[in-house]
């Protein structure tokens, strides 16, 4: 079984996505850090101990990547809709052993590469062209290093997820792919002629929705 390890909004620029998420939620997320593989930076939102808010967007200070960005941020196509506004992108499940969760996913973007945010690394399903099947509808793997998931060393700004509904033309295709392998009630399925996401977040202020 994989489960949800995070969700993520991206922004063409941090600072926007992160102005985005706080009209939204109210809250604004805290800096995360930066990835030197992928020349990308992020803010991060606890949702529990095992589960977090991602906004990533390129990194106009570091290097040009040596190949392109993840989550098709490079895609011409990707930064076209970014600039209309930030966006719920994708999701994220995680494993223990990626190796094995990407062998019974043939769905699944491969391969497996490490990543890195200061000291921590990890290993995440990113190909080549940075792309992401089913228009990043389909979730990408994570297999964090053994210890405390990283959301647990997060501040708890008291939010949670309630729902997160993954809108797709090929919704039933996706979730075939996928029953028996994520099983979280959270997680909902809809048919739609453009691909989105809708997520209900309860926070301090309760219950949000973010898109």
């Amino acid at each position: 079984m994989l489960r949800l390890d995070h969700i993520t909004v991206a922004a063409n620029d941090l600072a926007e996505g992160v102005a985005y998420v706080e009209d939204a939620l109210g809250i604004a997320p805290p800096a995360g850090g930066a990835h030197p593989l992928m020349g990308t930076h992020n803010h991060l939102l606890r949702l529990s101990e095992t589960s977090f808010l991602e906004v990533i967007a390129p990194d106009p200070s570091a290097p040009a990547p040596t190949r392109p960005r993840w989550f098709a941020l490079d895609d011409p196509r990707t930064h076209a809709t970014l600039a209309a506004s930030p966006r719920l992108m994708t999701w994220v499940v995680d494993t223990s052993d990626i190796t094995s969760a990407l062998a019974k996913i043939p769905q699944a973007a491969r391969p497996a590469i490490a990543v890195t945010r200061g000291h921590l690394e990890w290993l995440i399903s990113v190909p080549p062209d940075g792309s992401m099947p089913f228009d990043g509808a389909f979730p990408t793997v994570i297999e964090w290093p053994q210890g405390p998931h990283p959301a647990s060393r997060m501040a708890d700004l008291g939010c949670s997820l309630v729902t997160f509904e993954i809108l797709h033309p090929e919704a039933d295709a996706i979730r075939a792919a996928l029953a028996g392998i994520v099983d979280d009630p959270r997680i909902r399925f809809s048919r739609a002629s453009v691909p989105s996401f809708r997520a209900v977040i309860r926070t301090p202020n309760g219950d949000r929705q973010l898109t």
